[in-house]
């Protein structure tokens, strides 16, 4: 278990302990964090002194994210489970895991753990989604203005009106080896799942397990074409949006004409011209509901 002790999730963490022990997991091997950045650290000593088969992380996607990359990174064949406490759960909501304590712990411990795809980003590995532009300024905003800390995912939503109208940046996309874009946009997504954009459901076709990467370039400028893109997302119309293009990746180059800051799920990075990203298909096993009861 690494647990990032501060994040919250239903009775806290004697729910939890007493839940693992009614699972047959009274003293597992535990380990606090205060950070997500401290989470690899534990995730090495758990595989190589510990010898774990199973790493259950208590904490949003950032812990999750960096537990993940850990294990891709140096190909450890360890499943991951899903305890999702953070502010925002964006894997565990596509995977079908649930908010609630003592299921998310059944699943954490007992689910199948079936493989997923996961992308790579100049770098760093990612199971939601990495992205340029208008979600990178959210986010930054939003973090170091403490917003997602004191407000939830309510910081996000005033961390992304302030940064309405922000001016767009000439923007050119390989995707496969070939040109598919180029012109001005607020922003360029690239996910493995379809549920992105603070729940809502940014890519109605992506799959986790397709072995591509949804890629969306965002031409949204004005408060008016926000809007209308923001419905047409909820209304799970975005494909027809005249303000969004759309496809799928194995691999995709990103070149910028200006530095713009970048994220990888949920995670601010320093600002880049040009991004590589691939698709890295069953990369992670992750611990699932059961298809059949």
């Amino acid at each position: 278990m690494i647990v990032h002790s501060g994040k919250d999730l239903g009775g806290g963490l004697e729910e939890f302990r007493a839940a693992l022990a009614d699972l047959g997991h009274g003293d597992p091997p535990w380990y606090e964090v205060s950070k997500a950045k401290l989470v690899p650290k534990k995730v090495r000593k758990l595989v190589e002194d510990d010898g774990v088969e199973r790493i259950v992380v208590w904490g949003g996607d950032g812990s999750i994210r960096r537990c993940i990359h850990t294990i891709v990174d140096k190909g450890y064949d360890v499943s991951v489970g899903i305890m999702p406490a953070g502010t925002s759960n964006l894997l565990a909501t596509n995977l079908g895991i649930p908010v609630e304590l003592q299921e998310a712990a059944h699943i954490a411990v007992a689910g199948e753990p079936r493989p997923i795809d996961v992308g790579k980003i100049n770098g760093d590995y990612f199971a939601v989604m990495a992205g340029t532009g208008f979600d990178a300024m959210m986010i930054r905003d939003a973090d170091e203005r403490g917003l997602k800390d004191r407000f939830g995912r309510l910081g996000y939503v005033w961390a992304g009106v302030r940064n309405i109208g922000m001016s767009p940046a000439s923007v050119e996309v390989e995707v496969d080896g070939e040109r598919w874009y180029q012109g001005d946009a607020s922003g360029v997504l690239v996910a493995n799942v379809g549920n992105v954009l603070g729940g809502l459901q940014a890519f109605p076709n992506a799959s986790p397990t397709d072995g591509r990467l949804d890629v969306g370039v965002i031409q949204a400028r004005t408060k008016l074409q926000w809007l209308r893109l923001a419905s047409s997302i909820a209304l799970h119309r975005v494909e027809r949006s005249p303000l969004a293009e759309m496809t799928t990746a194995e691999t995709a180059t990103i070149t910028l004409d200006r530095t713009l800051p970048w994220e990888v799920d949920g995670g601010d990075r320093d600002r880049e011209t040009r991004y590589k990203v691939r698709c890295i298909p069953g990369a992670i096993r992750v611990a699932q509901p059961c298809e059949e009861p």
